[in-house]
């Protein structure tokens, strides 16, 4: 579904420029779920942002299905790393805005919106406002509102990286089964190992200099996948794996 290939990208300052990514090449199989991990300051948002299409690349080529798309807002789900609800919206308010943006009627969707908050636990609080909901509650509406926007390519940045360790367990749980359900491919940026080869097929390693390249690593374990697969000998010597090449890169 998604192809990169030797991505160059550059931050330009009053000094010159600071290099992100130097001939970055990767890919996202449909129906996939991938993680990608680096270092801070390794260009994982960044990497989003020319993705969906809010920045531009240098020099490389990023295709959709086999299609260079200039415009791939668009084409993709964007889910950034803050829930961005707008605050004097309801939750169903907030559910029903990428409708209101590319004009589609509400009210001929309503009843699938109906059934969506359903699906997301979300029912009894469609009326209350974001202010009323716990963290995990507002990333499920954020990610609801994602969803309606109908896109086959959703990209989630850090969606669970504010959230306490039972609440992010939690919405572990819940995203594997609606992924599952829902059918979607999904890049998924993440500093959380365990989070990362829980959720994943595939990890990207995201390079810390601009000489080295993109690592990556298959995630072989079976599925439907619990949160008590951390504890097991073969997760355990996966994320042994990732720390050694983390360590390895930086």
């Amino acid at each position: 579904m998604l192809s990169i290939h030797d991505l160059t990208f550059s931050f330009q300052h009053g000094r010159g420029k600071t290099a992100i990514f130097n001939k970055l090449s990767m890919h996202v199989n449909t129906g996939e779920f991938v993680s990608i991990i680096g270092a801070s300051g390794s260009g994982k948002s960044t990497l989003f942002r020319l993705i969906a299409g809010l920045l531009e690349q240098n020099s490389g080529d990023i295709q959709l299905n086999g299609e260079r798309i200039v415009n791939r807002l668009g084409t993709v789900g964007y889910m950034p790393q803050k829930d961005l609800l707008l605050p004097w919206k309801t939750v169903l308010e907030n559910v029903l805005l990428p409708l209101e943006i590319s004009k589609v009627p509400k009210q001929k969707k309503m009843s699938e919106i109906k059934e969506w908050l359903s699906r997301f636990g979300l029912t009894s609080y469609e009326h209350a406002y974001p202010h009323e909901l716990s963290g995990g509650m507002r990333q499920r509406v954020a990610f609801l509102r994602t969803i309606i926007a109908g896109r086959e390519l959703i990209l989630l940045d850090e969606p669970f990286g504010a959230l306490d360790a039972l609440t992010k367990r939690n919405m572990h749980k819940w995203l594997l089964e609606l992924w599952g359900e829902l059918q979607k491919t999904v890049l998924f940026i993440t500093h959380d190992l365990e989070e990362a080869i829980l959720l994943s097929d595939r990890i990207y390693l995201l390079p810390s200099g601009e000489s080295q390249k993109i690592q990556e690593v298959h995630v072989d374990l079976p599925r439907p996948r619990r949160s008590e697969i951390v504890y097991q000998q073969e997760f355990i010597e996966l994320r042994k794996n990732l720390e050694c090449l983390i360590h390895d890169k930086t």
